[in-house]
């Protein structure tokens, strides 16, 4: 794909992700204008996947407090022919998880069993 100059090219890089065998994201925003693609994706492996086959050399990390909870938000972005297009890993971090806060790629703890 050479250009992301409408609204069916811009679904169309999704479709073709899928396709792929990527797991479809579970939610989706495009702007007006099709100068803003939003993916959010269900976990870290996908995250990953997603951000592989787009080629997002951006990523960012934000962690911040939800009233008592920590969530981690990972973000890669890419512009691909003047469209941004964002895909976005929000996780629920525990107490017990705050050392992995600062690693870029943590894996995940597993909850002890009772």
């Amino acid at each position: 794909m050479t250009e992301l100059a409408t609204r069916a090219q811009a679904f169309g890089l999704i479709a073709a992700g899928v396709a792929t065998g990527l797991s479809a994201p579970w939610c989706l925003y495009l702007a007006r204008g099709s100068r803003y693609l939003s993916l959010s994706v269900g976990d870290r492996a996908e995250w990953h996947a997603w951000r592989t086959h787009l080629g997002c050399p951006e990523l960012r990390v934000r962690v911040y407090d939800t009233g008592g909870e920590l969530r981690r938000s990972s973000v890669a972005e890419v512009v691909l022919d003047g469209c941004r297009i964002r895909v976005e890993l929000v996780e629920q971090v525990g107490t017990a998880d705050l050392d992995q806060l600062l690693v870029v790629d943590p894996t995940p703890v597993e909850p002890e069993e009772r």
